[in-house]
């Protein structure tokens, strides 16, 4: 028997060296719905692969926004941030990087464009991954879990945004 997905929080991991500018920030509202939290950002020192085109400076943020989203919408969200991120680019060098991805009470998942072994098609030539596993009251990491989203910090984060999503989602009535 088929069931219904269940609907999962949108979220986005932001890598900037030129913050989240007003306009970017109207943009993502009119695609995907008013935004509840924007993290303080703090730098981004896990990995230096971006470096070389973003520059140095890179600040790491998430973005959890208000309105539930369809898991099966995942890749054409990730279709749209690509763009996104092209049209802040300078000279062909991103200076933003949007990592939408998707929050339930289970688990994490996040959306590429690279393939690996433990990713999954998704359409339009992208991948997903599960992330962190929601287990034992806490987030369990993966082997291919990405360093910042092995941290305690980001963690934490995630932590809060998915309390907010098991009270929205008990008020309307997902679990019942």
């Amino acid at each position: 028997m088929l069931r219904s997905y269940k609907p999962s929080m949108l979220f986005m991991g932001v890598l900037s060296v030129i913050g989240l500018p007003e306009a970017l920030k109207e943009k993502l509202e009119s695609l995907y719905g008013p935004i509840d939290i924007i993290t303080d950002p703090f730098p981004f020192s896990f990995t230096d692969y971006y470096v070389p085109e973003m520059g140095e400076g890179i600040e790491r943020f998430f973005i959890a926004f208000h309105n539930p989203v369809q898991p099966d919408a995942l890749s054409s969200i990730k279709t749209e941030t690509n763009g996104i991120e092209r049209e802040y680019s300078i000279d062909g060098q991103r200076k933003i990087n949007l990592d939408p991805g998707l929050l339930s009470l289970e688990n994490v998942i996040l959306a590429t464009t690279k393939n690996r072994s433990h990713r999954i098609a998704i359409g339009m030539d992208l991948y997903a991954e599960v992330t962190l596993i929601y287990q034992n009251h806490g987030w369990q990491p993966q082997p291919w879990t990405y360093a910042d989203y092995r941290s305690e910090r980001v963690q934490e984060i995630l932590t809060s945004f998915r309390e907010i999503y098991k009270t929205r989602m008990r008020g309307i009535n997902v679990f019942l």
